[in-house]
């Protein structure tokens, strides 16, 4: 097999020295544009590609932004990749997404690798699991720009790109309020994550308003899969709690409850009216349709990597990071509407 041409083949051909080669494909004041023209042509004659990993890597640039998401198959993470992707590739960078998978051993690994692939910057929404930050002192240590988006840390010096959960969580308890619900449980996710936090701040906030009293009975915290929403639908149920409505944190979890509540014959939304969050697709494919709280997952994506963009740009990181808040809309469906 040939050897790939270099720059020495191309001074060859044309009787001239390698460093005037150099020059030119690096677009050099010092190279007349009719030498770079000719350097060109033969560098395109004899196939040359220029090595731009050691080229960027001699810059201290690789153009590259590392992403961490808990799972690629979750709606709102595949549409936010979307956003990053397009922002990322119109601004001249390449995107490595990497999973997590809910895990913090995986999520610590993965750090480290992307930090020794000399990216950048990160995105990244931590895991369920994520309890302490140790693993981002490496990040810190390497001055690489990082935002976090939907699920982030309260770190000083990093900015984060998260949607309303609060309103979120106040506007679909207010919703089933408004349907004349009274006994309305909650589906809470992880206590560490704050997104769940808020959401659950916002259920809180509606009953206060409505004057309905808050019983934390009602309350059930899961990993909120849909196997996690089926079982604390059956526990509510088995034990008697007086319900007539869920405000589920995610989607998956609100399918959950409604795949246990039509095996048991209880009417939804007449009996037990049902709220998600998230608007993942199969919200509208299950029947009833799933009234939630939408969130784009495309404008999250797009705004946080513009975020960190201006950051690798300038070259710093802010002593004081911001949070950026995307707003949220409630879609009213046949799970919680009532004639």
């Amino acid at each position: 097999m040939n050897n790939k041409p270099t720059i020495h083949d191309i001074a060859k051909a044309l009787g001239i020295n390698s460093s005037t080669v150099s020059r030119a494909l690096n677009d050099s004041p010092r190279v007349t544009q009719k030498t770079k023209n000719k350097i060109l042509a033969m560098a395109q004659e004899l196939g040359y590609q220029r090595n731009v990993l050691a080229s960027n890597l001699r810059k201290n640039v690789t153009h590259t932004i590392g992403v961490i998401v808990p799972r690629i198959s979750r709606h709102f993470f595949s549409s936010a990749i979307q956003g990053i992707e397009e922002t990322a590739y119109a601004a001249g960078y390449n995107v490595i997404i990497c999973q997590s998978l809910e895990q913090l051993e995986r999520e610590q690994s993965i750090v480290n690798g992307l930090v020794e692939k000399r990216v950048d910057g990160l995105l990244i929404s931590i895991s369920m699991e994520t309890l302490n930050y140790d693993h981002l002192d490496l990040v810190a240590k390497n001055k690489i720009p990082l935002v976090f988006f939907d699920r982030h840390c309260n770190i000083p010096n990093y900015s984060s790109v998260i949607i309303d959960d609060f309103k979120g969580g106040f506007e679909a308890t207010e919703h089933l309020i408004k349907q004349g619900c009274k006994h309305i449980a909650h589906f809470s996710g992880p206590k560490n994550l704050e997104i769940y936090k808020n959401r659950l701040a916002g259920y809180k906030a509606a009953l206060k308003k409505h004057k309905l009293t808050f019983n934390e009975s009602y309350v059930i915290t899961s990993r909120l899969m849909e196997d996690d929403g089926y079982a604390n639908m059956k526990v509510l149920i088995d034990k008697n709690i007086e319900i007539d409505a869920v405000f589920s944190a995610n989607d998956m979890a609100a399918i959950g409850a409604i795949k246990f509540l039509k095996q048991q014959k209880i009417a939804i939304p007449e009996d037990i009216a049902i709220v998600g969050f998230s608007n993942e697709p199969i919200s509208t494919a299950i029947e009833p349709s799933l009234t939630t709280i939408d969130q784009s997952g495309l404008t999250i994506g797009k705004t946080a990597t513009n975020l960190l963009l201006n950051y690798i740009e300038e070259k710093s990181i802010p002593e004081k990071g911001k949070t950026v808040i995307i707003d949220t809309s409630l879609l009213e469906r046949n799970s919680s509407k009532k004639e």
